[in-house]
């Protein structure tokens, strides 16, 4: 029966954990912009390109 009542003690804990997590992720802006981020994967590629070259025609020099 110990056994039980320490295991929803744990569980408990465990959800209180993960509630605060959430509500300090919420509060600290983490979810404000959801369309920035699919929109920065479509045009990463071109200013990615241009460093390279412009790293490997430093190195050439």
């Amino acid at each position: 029966m110990q056994i039980i009542v320490i295991l929803i003690a744990i569980s408990i804990s465990l959800a209180l954990f993960f509630l605060f997590s959430f509500l300090w992720a919420t509060r600290s802006g983490q979810y404000e912009d959801t369309y920035g981020p699919a929109y920065r994967v479509l045009f990463d590629d071109e200013e990615d390109k241009k460093s390279k070259i412009n790293q490997k025609q430093a190195e050439c020099k």
